[in-house]
């Protein structure tokens, strides 16, 4: 009857999906989600970027700031001769700085498709947080129904314990056996301390996403919803390369680097500077004005100009490179999650039809020949341990399978490719 007890609790608590570890206060991803999108100081600090590169677009279409000068004339060093000699006057001026028709256009154009390019960046951040978010709260949830195993387990070798000490009591076991239960428990014991230092290594990581610097983490994961992704590998590296904020930054980067071009090539061209002047002279003599034009000569275009537009051109084949690069490895990436998906989904399905069962029948087997004396202690425990490695295997295999998904949505800028299971 006792072996039968046994068997009953390794089934209720390990494959029905026993909860009572997990009662009490239970926290959701999606809250944890939206705080990390708030808190996050890289986010924050991404934002305060933004935000800054915004105000420059007005900065970059400004006419430079007017000089104004004022001065005095004296024909003399001996005395004052203000009003007294024609060449005596006060000199007042205002001049403006005007570049070349088109420079200011393409500065605005150019701070306009940098902060795009931010902006996207900005973009990309909050979906690799979203990840990171997504990637420890499985492991948090993994790491906490590890520790539910264990606990398990050690529930059932304290049984197992209890019939080998009464078996060598009544002289049908040997101490032996007694002692491997023992150091089994033992063991499993310093594997769940084990677990308990992961869980809380996992939970400060957390909490730095989160942007708290303090406190801890209420509860414990609630068991996420299995999603289905919604996208095959084609599609999703066709979508990366059109809505990933990565390439998207890269294409406002490439057109910036064509302005640049264009800008260093006006730089050719000379700026105006109109300077307006009055000269007072005093009552007896009229007063002077001029109005004056200047302009700089690009005289040594050779070391500045020419080396300009080649710096430019230069600039310009570097972010093509490198856009070419990060489309590689988003299709790379994109690849090697579609393969970890597909092998945890097979292996889903292994260890829930076809390992998993095979354990627990070969597990009550070894339980009910152990109590009749046909099965030796080290079967039973053996076929325990498998029993429970398998069931933590599968929701190892379970966690990476979101983790996979999480991460193709962060790769392709799509947040929405995978929905509930069955529309649920």
């Amino acid at each position: 009857m006792l072996n039968r007890l046994i068997f009953a609790a390794v089934f209720l608590f390990v494959f029905l999906g026993n909860s009572n570890s997990a009662a009490g206060q239970e926290y959701h991803l999606q809250d944890l989600v939206i705080e990390a999108l708030q808190n996050n100081p890289e986010i924050q600090a991404s934002q305060a970027r933004l935000d800054a590169s915004r105000y420059r677009i007005p900065q970059a279409k400004s006419l430079p700031d007017p000089m104004l000068m004022f001065g005095y004339q004296n024909d003399r060093f001996s005395k004052f001769t203000y009003g007294t000699s024609e060449d005596s006057q006060f000199m007042i001026s205002a001049s403006q700085a005007f570049p070349f028709y088109g420079k200011r256009a393409l500065k605005e154009k150019m701070a306009q498709l940098d902060s795009e390019s931010i902006e996207s960046m900005h973009r990309n951040l909050a979906l690799k947080t979203e990840s990171k978010v997504k990637e420890l709260y499985y492991d948090l949830f993994l790491a906490y129904k590890n520790l539910d195993l264990f606990i398990q387990r050690e529930d059932i070798l304290n049984r197992i314990e209890s019939i080998a000490v009464s078996r060598y009591s009544s002289g049908a076991g040997t101490q032996q056996e007694v002692l491997m239960a023992q150091t089994e428990k033992y063991m499993l014991l310093e594997r769940e301390e084990m677990q308990r230092q992961k869980i809380a290594t996992i939970e400060a990581m957390m909490l730095s996403a989160l942007g708290r610097n303090s406190g801890s983490l209420k509860g414990r994961p609630a068991e996420p919803s299995p999603r289905v992704l919604n996208m095959g590998l084609e599609k999703a590296i066709e979508t990366a390369w059109e809505r990933s904020p990565e390439i998207q930054s890269r294409d406002r980067m490439l057109e910036a680097g064509r302005a640049r071009v264009e800008m260093a090539r006006k730089e050719y061209y000379p700026d105006f500077t109109i300077n307006a002047s009055v000269f007072p002279r005093g009552d007896e003599y009229t007063n002077m004005w001029s109005l004056t034009g200047t302009f700089n000569i690009p005289l040594y275009f050779r070391n500045r100009q020419n080396m300009g537009v080649k710096e430019a051109d230069a600039s310009l084949v570097q972010a093509a490179r490198e856009k070419d690069a990060i489309r590689n490895m988003l299709a790379a990436s994109l690849r090697e999650n579609y393969s970890m998906l597909a092998a945890s989904e097979k292996l889903i399905n292994l260890y829930s039809k076809g390992l998993i069962p095979k354990a627990t029948q070969d597990f009550e087997l070894a339980v009910s020949g152990y109590g009749t004396g046909r099965t030796e202690a080290i079967v039973t425990i053996t076929r325990l341990r498998t029993l429970l490695d398998q069931e933590s295997l599968y929701w190892a295999q379970l966690m990476e399978r979101e983790k996979a998904i999480a991460r193709i949505a962060a790769l392709t800028g799509e947040s929405g490719i995978a929905g509930p299971v069955n529309g649920r």
